[in-house]
């Protein structure tokens, strides 16, 4: 494996309810998503939040390498005002774990005495 993206989105972030509710195996606690409210989009193979990544600008020792908020068509970003948009909560970050490989030798391993020509 060589690179590795990890994250965390936080759904307290949305708009939801967390709320405690009864089962057959007993009370669980259960979180609520609305998906209009929410701006949800919903397919034929599940519901989806749409986001996007921003690259925080030299981050610092254990700082997460970007933020994540949640992403809106064109028409939507449109219709908000800037302090809405402004204020689209974060909703979590990403790291990018970069595992550089082996390098390359620039040159050969050959060696050259002092008495021979170049091999170019």
């Amino acid at each position: 494996m060589n690179n590795m993206i990890t994250g965390k989105i936080n759904l307290l972030n949305l708009f939801t309810q967390k709320k405690k509710m009864a089962s057959k195996s007993g009370e669980m606690e259960c979180l609520i998503i609305p998906i209009a409210l929410n701006k949800l989009f919903v397919g034929d193979k599940g519901v989806y939040l749409d986001i996007v990544a921003f690259e925080v600008k030299e981050p610092k020792e254990g700082q997460s390498s970007h933020l994540i908020k949640q992403s809106f068509s064109k028409e939507e970003r449109s219709n908000m005002t800037e302090e809405q948009l402004k204020n689209i909560p974060i909703l979590g970050n990403l790291n990018v774990n970069y595992k550089p490989s082996e390098p390359e030798p620039l040159s050969s391993t050959e060696t050259i005495g002092e008495d021979d020509d170049l091999p170019f």
